[in-house]
């Protein structure tokens, strides 16, 4: 069916685990899994969007974290190893997943004259 990968690849915070399981079990949907996929590219590497999916398809990977299963295509597995999965809560910046991945970092600064600060 679908790929178990290790589940050191990616990590998941004990804070997004529960962010998650919270959202499932409001919206009741029960046998849904977290997907991560690139929803573009910025500055510092690729952009990634979440979603909550049922539909697992058998090229999917799939890790268990904090009791949370992830789902991820082949191709945005490559951007996530070693990357951690976060939910932060910051009253001045609003509440959100973040992922922390060494891929995300700009070697010597923006790649895109488009003036951003990276």
């Amino acid at each position: 069916m679908f790929e178990k990968v290790d589940s050191q690849t990616i990590s998941i915070t004990p804070a997004a685990a529960e962010a998650v399981r919270n959202v499932l079990t409001q919206r009741n949907l029960e046998g849904y899994a977290l997907r991560i996929y690139i929803a573009g590219n910025g500055c510092k590497g690729p952009q990634f969007g979440m979603a909550l999916d049922n539909n697992i398809k058998d090229t999917d990977l799939t890790i268990e974290s904090n009791g949370i299963s992830v789902v991820i295509d082949d191709i945005t597995i490559n951007y996530l190893k070693d990357a951690s999965i976060d939910y932060i809560n910051d009253p001045q910046y609003g509440a959100g997943f973040i992922v922390n991945s060494p891929h995300n970092q700009a070697a010597g600064g923006c790649s895109c004259d488009s003036g951003c600060s990276c």
